[in-house]
């Protein structure tokens, strides 16, 4: 493994540490988007449902409240706020709430793709740095010496584009993971926000 870095020269240092950033991220971002906001969004939405059937706002407060850490648990808090007003006002309230929550869902995930497209880079940058360094070497070495200066060159230009590509993809992919954990968990807000509202109005026409 050292032989690998010290044949890929310095520019395969610079991806790594690239990596190690990107696996924080990752790696704090799972645990926020899949732990964290692990709630089971329809489960807990049916169990405030239940308590305004009954026309329990008491008990339907108590319940968002045991999720309150959740954005869900406030996006329904901020609806239930708004109960026995105008349906424009609970329903300016609820897309207000959301669109609070959305950048603390998204945040950094794009960081990811940032990373993969700066180790894919770097990775092009070392291969081009080799080959200058190889050709250039070559053609001012004495002949014993070509063969080993070319050698190092093209070592410096496969590995660093090799280190890159597998910094890379795994960035990529961990993207595209959080991005659509993230989706998901937006498309079910805006999904229990409009139950809610549609639970409010209703109440409202039938007292």
């Amino acid at each position: 493994m050292f032989t690998f870095f010290t044949d890929g020269g310095v520019f395969m240092y610079v991806i790594l540490f690239t990596s190690i950033g990107a696996l924080a991220l990752f790696c704090e971002r799972a645990f926020y988007l899949y732990l964290r906001l692990g709630l089971n969004v329809d489960k807990a939405f049916r169990r405030v449902e239940i308590r305004l059937e009954k026309e329990n706002y008491q008990q339907a407060f108590e319940e968002v409240n045991r999720f309150s850490n959740h954005p869900l648990g406030r996006t329904l808090k901020t609806g239930l706020l708004k109960a026995g007003k105008r349906d424009k006002e609970i329903e300016q309230a609820l897309q207000e709430s959301i669109l609070r929550e959305i950048p603390k869902i998204k945040a950094r995930i794009n960081y990811l793709s940032m990373f993969a497209n700066v180790a894919t880079l770097l990775g092009l940058l070392g291969t081009i740095v080799g080959l200058i360094a190889a050709f250039s070497g070559v053609s001012e070495a004495a002949a014993a010496e070509k063969q080993q200066i070319l050698a190092s060159g093209i070592s410096i230009a496969m590995f660093t584009t090799a280190f890159g590509l597998i910094v890379s993809i795994p960035c990529l992919v961990g993207f595209y993971l959080l991005s659509n954990r993230g989706d998901y968990l937006i498309d079910k807000l805006d999904e229990k926000a409009l139950g809610l509202f549609n639970i409010l109005s209703n109440m409202k026409r039938s007292s």
